[in-house]
């Protein structure tokens, strides 16, 4: 199927609705329930025209935005690594305490995908890299992985305690929605 010159790949699974993702430039999967018509496809693609439009402009801008980003020096790196080894450990025993929850080892990571995550065991990994965002959403990324110390998984519960503890958190995840995959180019890779 083709959009202005664009081929778009179908993939179809067993789900119920039909998706758009634009991951690079150019390239447009849609992903469509294995019952879906082709005739379907072709009117759900049709109606998100002016949609895909801007959401491969945007893509676009992105990664042009992304390739002219300086990269990290190993020495700048670890100068995040010593920051965040002083900041984050103190972010962390501030809002476990106001949340309630115990926690175990925190990592620094300088990671291409993830701003922070939490084990089952209550091990904290966070990126180096959110050492250059704001201090808010440094809280924010604190306080998303203490709460999945209450539930392991991004449930209304889970939302609502993160909710609890920082009630602009909407702004903060927007941020590195827009933001992040800059930041994260600064590694190179």
């Amino acid at each position: 199927m083709q959009i202005e010159n664009i081929t778009i790949e179908i993939i179809r699974s067993k789900r119920k609705t039909l998706a758009i993702q634009i991951k690079e430039p150019g390239k447009i999967t849609v992903r469509a329930p294995l019952r879906a018509s082709d005739a379907q496809i072709r009117s759900f693609i049709e109606s998100k025209r002016d949609k895909i439009i801007k959401m491969l402009q945007d893509v676009k801008t992105k990664a042009q935005a992304k390739s002219e980003v300086t990269h990290l020096t190993s020495q700048e790196l670890q100068e995040l690594a010593n920051q965040a080894s002083k900041d984050l450990p103190e972010r962390v025993q501030h809002y476990a305490s106001l949340l309630g929850v115990t926690y175990g080892r925190i990592t620094i990571r300088a990671q291409k995908t993830l701003w922070g995550s939490c084990s089952g065991k209550g091990n904290l990994n966070f990126n180096v890299l959110l050492m250059l965002a704001p201090e808010d959403v440094r809280n924010y990324v604190v306080i998303h992985e203490l709460c999945h110390r209450k539930e392991m998984n991004h449930s209304t519960r889970f939302w609502a305690e993160v909710e609890r503890i920082m009630p602009n958190y909407k702004e903060q995840r927007k941020w590195l929605n827009t933001n992040g995959s800059l930041l994260m180019a600064k590694l190179g890779y």
